[in-house]
């Protein structure tokens, strides 16, 4: 028996590794996604005044702390009797739902043209020098495409701030609704602003980056369709009529034949549903869902969970694409594992609308902010963040501080996900291989990252993190090694 170690995994957010063990025939016997550092915010967030959690949990990352931000905000909601997402004044949840699109927007935009594309444009097995972003801002027909992703990201950032208070780690939702307005000078810059900082811009180009998507299928089906497939169930929320709705709603579950497993329950009472299971070698946990058991009950989270789980989207261009993506499976759930990216994008194009339609919304530029009810002891707030669905849960004393928190972030969600899509890759890529390859190695990690993992959600690393990957035989001899 052999052992592959690649470490730590590139072109995600956060730290993680993969061992592959191999045995004297080359057969490919057990693959697994270490989560290596430890995470200790559900301890030392315990003792902190309940209004803090909102702006300390989304320390979690510096990709997504708007999700943390709004999910522990809609538990403290249900703390201070707010309610549970649907409780708060028309601007309170109006402006939680523009910070949040405009989250989904610039980190969907990272995520595909920044981290993802370049597998694509350049191919899995490309020199890893060009195969970056850096690598399509010099490619001459690539440099647009660029372009457009840097400052489609920066519009998103530009509402973030407009609504938090800040692009990153904003202050913006606070228990009971939100601290500000927007103003008419924000509204009229984010709506008619130049080309390209204009809402019209970021929807046309939205449409591009489904066609250039659209593209690369229509030439490399085998990639996009067969690379990484395998069977799962899917878990989002979905609005009570079952359009996908990213910032509240009730929670819908399917397996893999379309069946319901949960069928739209209250996620407060998420933890008759799922539960969690620890294994020895890694950090992150790998929840399940109670009816099914732990062998069988994962499940899959994100932009491909969501158009499986939900009936329809309620903004007409990317209901159109909806319909496309649906179609293209026959109306069953999708399991391709790459069409994650095709969801990411029609998700990219969704909240672009939705922005639209919310910055010409007069209930942002005045109203009551917040609004309070009876005091309650315990609060969960559920989001759908750029990765899927997240979870934040709080007990809080009489003393208004916490004592107890407990997390599930989206990429913990995908974790069993994420093994069993290794495992795909290194069973296809690697079986009988004796030589590692850098793009045996890429097509591992290429697979991780179709699920966008936030790694820094679950670790925290510090200082330079090389790649190393190494072959030892059974009696520990390193056979091959390399470093990057």
């Amino acid at each position: 028996m052999r052992k592959i170690t690649i470490e730590p995994v590139t072109r995600v957010e956060g730290h993680g590794k993969v061992t592959i063990m191999q045995d004297d025939k080359g057969n490919i016997t057990q693959t697994r996604l270490h989560i290596v550092e430890f995470r200790g915010f559900e301890r030392f967030i315990q003792g902190r005044p309940y209004w803090e959690a909102a702006v300390v949990v989304q320390r979690l990352c510096g990709i997504c702390p708007v999700s943390h931000h709004l999910a522990a905000a809609k538990a403290m909601d249900v703390v201070v009797g707010a309610g549970a997402g649907d409780g708060l004044t028309p601007t309170g949840e109006k402006m939680r739902r523009l910070m949040h699109y405009g989250q989904i927007f610039q980190s969907h935009v990272l995520h595909f043209f920044h981290l993802a594309s370049p597998d694509l444009l350049f191919g899995i097995d490309a020199d890893p020098a060009i195969r970056n972003v850096l690598g399509l801002a010099v490619t001459p027909e690539f440099t647009d495409i660029a372009v457009q992703a840097v400052m489609m990201r920066k519009y998103g950032q530009e509402i973030i701030k407009a609504t938090a208070g800040k692009k990153i780690h904003g202050t913006g939702a606070i228990p009971g609704g939100i601290n500000k307005h927007l103003t008419q000078e924000e509204k009229e810059q984010f709506l008619n602003g130049p080309d390209p900082m204009n809402i019209d811009k970021m929807i046309e180009w939205a449409h591009a980056g489904l066609d250039l998507l659209k593209g690369f299928h229509k030439a490399n089906r085998a990639i996009i369709d067969d690379f990484a497939f395998h069977e799962s169930s899917h878990l989002s929320l979905v609005r009570k009529d079952g359009a996908l709705d990213l910032y509240h709603g009730v929670l819908r579950a399917v397996d893999t034949n379309g069946n319901r497993i949960l069928d739209d329950v209250d996620y407060q009472d998420y933890l008759t549903y799922i539960d969690e299971e620890v294994r020895s070698w890694s950090y992150m946990k790998f929840p399940y869902l109670r009816s099914i058991g732990k062998k069988d009950g994962w499940y899959r989270v994100g932009p491909l969970a969501r158009m499986n789980t939900c009936d329809f989207i309620d903004s007409p261009l990317a209901q159109k694409e909806f319909e496309l993506f649906r179609a293209y499976t026959g109306g069953k759930v999708n399991n391709h594992t790459m069409h994650q990216h095709w969801a990411r994008l029609i998700e990219i194009l969704h909240s672009a609308e939705e922005m639209k339609r919310l910055l010409n919304d007069p209930d942002l530029y005045s109203g009551e902010l917040t609004t309070s009810g009876a005091r309650q002891s315990e609060g969960v707030g559920l989001i759908e963040a750029p990765r899927g669905t997240l979870f934040h849960h709080y007990r809080v004393g009489e003393d208004d501080l916490i004592e107890m928190a407990n997390l599930i972030v989206s990429t913990t969600n995908n974790n069993e996900p994420m093994n069993v899509a290794v495992n795909k890759v290194a069973v296809a890529q690697m079986t009988g291989q004796r030589e590692i390859t850098e793009p045996m190695m890429n097509a591992v990690e290429v697979a991780i990252r179709a699920y966008d993992p936030c790694l820094s959600c679950a670790t925290h690393a510090l200082g330079r993190m090389p790649l190393e990957v190494t072959i030892v035989d059974q009696d520990n001899n390193v056979i091959d090694r390399k470093l990057r």
